[in-house]
């Protein structure tokens, strides 16, 4: 799935954008590499890339013209040749260290000029082509899920829990993990971003699994907080506070509103509740091609959400030492709500 055209139209003053990161090289053409650059004129693309990659880019690059380095012509007299009729030159400034944007400047003979906010507000809207494989991604995750379920026991450990999702998701076609699952059980659930290690899964405990599968490049992020055996009044009221509080945050999501107003909807049940120290992370942020992209819904964000965000909505409540819980699902945002892609259950369940 290719950028090329909506990129060209973004072009403005200038006459041509270099990339060099492999995700928004990805982003823009569609096919997937470790090393080497894209150049976007205004009529015209190149993707070079070297002997690892050419065959298969020929084959599934269908808008760029696809060139190959080799020891006579490495990728900066490519580079060279490709840019020296154009006088405006743009790059990611926020996607190279300063050194490679110099190293790049006295290569290419010509100031390069800040144009990241070009892929970078194209990314923040996902398209409908997008959006199916976001969904692909999901149900993958969701699989998974299901037979986790039926797995999950006393005497597991987090670690065993963490493999098995990992193998489900890869079964069911998955690329690869969008990250490293989290798994934690009893007191480990009031760690947001706990390690799955060799902690016993015992009867009563919650145990938290955020995980998501990759497919088409595309990230999917999902969280469940389930019980085992059996659950505390303290355990089913905090649990529901975490629901009505994302439910408020989604009823809240949609294009044009404010990032931090999604997240204030969410965060004011949880205050109210009593439990708002306890709330230390934004409701959700932005994924694609990689699990954590802008913009965010948090209180730090003042800015409309745009059209087509797909943007995570994950509230949580984390009792130091006791427990912890979290429920995350994806939502895309449309003019007049939010369309929740994720469609796992997400009531208490108690195993």
């Amino acid at each position: 799935m290719s950028h090329i055209a909506a990129i060209q139209q973004h072009l403005g003053e200038l006459d041509a954008l270099l990339l060099t990161d492999p995700i928004t090289i990805r982003y823009a053409s569609g096919f997937a590499i470790t090393d080497g650059a894209a150049v976007i004129a205004k009529n015209d693309a190149w993707l070079v890339t070297d002997s690892r990659y050419i065959e298969a880019a020929e084959a599934a690059v269908t808008d760029m013209r696809v060139l190959c380095v080799s020891r006579d012509k490495g990728l900066t007299a490519h580079l060279q040749e490709l840019l020296a009729p154009f006088s405006a030159v743009g790059a990611e400034e926020d996607r190279m260290s300063r050194k490679s944007w110099d190293d790049y400047e006295r290569d290419l003979g010509a100031a390069l000029r800040p144009a990241a906010h070009i892929v970078g507000e194209l990314r923040a809207s996902k398209d409908a082509a997008e959006i199916e494989l976001f969904t692909a991604a999901q149900r993958i995750a969701e699989r998974a899920l299901d037979d986790i379920l039926g797995l999950l026991r006393p005497g597991l450990t987090e670690s065993e829990v963490s493999a098995e999702l990992t193998y489900r998701m890869l079964k069911y076609g998955s690329e690869k993990n969008a990250f490293d699952p989290i798994v934690v059980t009893g007191s480990k659930t009031s760690l947001p971003h706990g390690v799955p290690g060799d902690k016993v899964i015992r009867k009563g405990d919650f145990v938290t699994m955020d995980f998501g599968a990759m497919f088409g490049g595309y990230c999917s992020d999902m969280t469940r907080t389930v019980a085992v055996g059996h659950a505390t009044e303290e355990m089913k009221r905090v649990y529901a506070i975490v629901l009505e509080a994302q439910l408020a945050g989604i009823d809240a999501a949609r294009a044009g509103v404010p990032g931090r107003d999604v997240d204030g909807a969410a965060r004011t049940v949880i205050e109210k509740a009593g439990y708002g120290p306890y709330f230390g992370h934004g409701f959700g942020h932005s994924l694609g091609l990689e699990i954590h992209e802008a913009p965010n819904a948090n209180p730090a964000n003042a800015a409309p959400l745009p059209l087509g965000a797909v943007i995570s909505a994950e509230p949580g409540i984390y009792l130091p030492g006791k427990f912890g819980v979290r429920i995350e699902d994806e939502m895309w945002l449309r003019e007049d709500g939010a369309y929740v892609i994720t469609k796992a259950p997400k009531e208490l369940i108690i195993l």
